[in-house]
């Protein structure tokens, strides 16, 4: 179905935007051409690919003065910011496609809920896998690997893009483990169960990467993720 596999393509290209004017709607805003996270839910902001003056007024507005916002978007350079913000810190991504990936199941992951968030939170602390806040849990299913009834690893789901089934998307993300057990494939294992399950429900497992981290990169790749296109996590602060 080329048309829905196009549709999945164009909300890939502004994730951000695609999550909160559809099935995330509940955890952000949007005002005109911008779209903000809730605060508590995560740093992501984002704006037309050519925004004008207005729009980053609306953006400005969605997040209050003096507030830092992560801009997502395609690109290869930070952006162009108008007087009055700042850019804070410019950050090179890419977008990895999992099209092609299947998954599997683990034996060994256990589905985290509400009451293991605070070792999700300590975890994440630990490993800095990426934006973490008090509500970043409830965007999507997580899975983790325990040992010895200590959390030690995990994985989740993170935006969810397009409609659902093969209309739709859902990133990967969170992939952390504890320094202590790293070199024993439970990154690879619990994103191949994630994957399951994106898999399951008819939709593409997309991830995000820092484009520095050739490691993590080489091991997507090497579990059937392709890379898609140059992305831009650059924070940013709104004008006072």
């Amino acid at each position: 179905m080329p048309d829905l596999a196009d549709a999945v393509d164009l909300a890939l290209t502004d994730p951000v935007t695609s999550a909160l004017r559809g099935r995330l709607r509940a955890f952000g805003a949007t005002r005109g051409g911008a779209a903000r996270f809730d605060a508590d839910v995560s740093p992501f902001g984002a704006l037309p690919a050519a925004p004008g003056p207005g729009d980053w007024a609306d953006l400005a507005a969605l997040c209050g003065p003096g507030a830092e916002v992560v801009l997502v978007r395609p690109g290869a350079g930070p952006p162009a910011v108008p007087p009055g913000w700042e850019l804070v810190r410019d950050f090179p991504g890419v977008q990895m496609d999992g099209a092609a990936v299947r998954g599997a199941p683990d034996p060994d992951a256990v589905e985290l809920g509400p009451g293991d968030r605070a070792e999700m939170a300590r975890l994440t602390g630990r490993t800095r896998p990426g934006p973490w806040l008090a509500r970043t849990a409830e965007m999507g299913r997580y899975l983790g690997v325990r040992h010895e009834g200590r959390l030690v690893a995990m994985a989740g789901e993170r935006m969810r893009l397009g409609g659902e089934g093969p209309a739709g998307a859902t990133e990967i993300s969170a992939v952390c483990t504890d320094p202590a057990f790293r070199g024993r494939g439970l990154a690879r294992r619990l994103v191949d169960a994630v994957a399951a399950g994106i898999v399951a429900r008819g939709e593409r497992p997309v991830l995000h990467a820092s484009a520095v981290n050739h490691g993590a990169i080489r091991l997507y790749r090497a579990m059937g993720f392709t890379l898609s296109r140059d992305m831009r996590f650059d924070l940013l602060r709104t004008p006072h």
